[in-house]
């Protein structure tokens, strides 16, 4: 998995998505991912690196099948609200 983290004002911000989805489009009916180098783009990690990230973060976007799966079984995410766009899963963190 891709993984960067950046301090924002509002704390850890964490992107991670599975390593094929870096660079794609997906979209169906309304709703629309771009899966920018710009904001994904980082280091290549172990599943363990991911779930550390995760466990500080403040904010994060999760895009793949992978990464959202481990964002799941670990506790961080809700089935419930995680997104399917056409041939992969997106979800979002936020802690208040």
């Amino acid at each position: 998995m891709i993984l960067t983290e950046r301090e924002t004002e509002e704390g850890l911000l964490v992107a991670v998505c599975d390593r094929d989805v870096l660079g794609e489009t997906f979209a169906e009916g309304d709703l629309s991912l771009t899966v920018t180098e710009e904001f994904y783009g980082g280091d290549q990690v172990d599943e363990q690196r991911v779930v550390e990230s995760l466990s500080r973060a403040d904010v994060a976007n999760i895009v793949g099948v992978r990464a959202v799966a481990l964002a799941v079984e670990e506790g961080f995410v809700d089935e419930a609200n995680v997104l399917e766009i056409e041939d992969t899963r997106h979800a979002q963190l936020l802690r208040m």
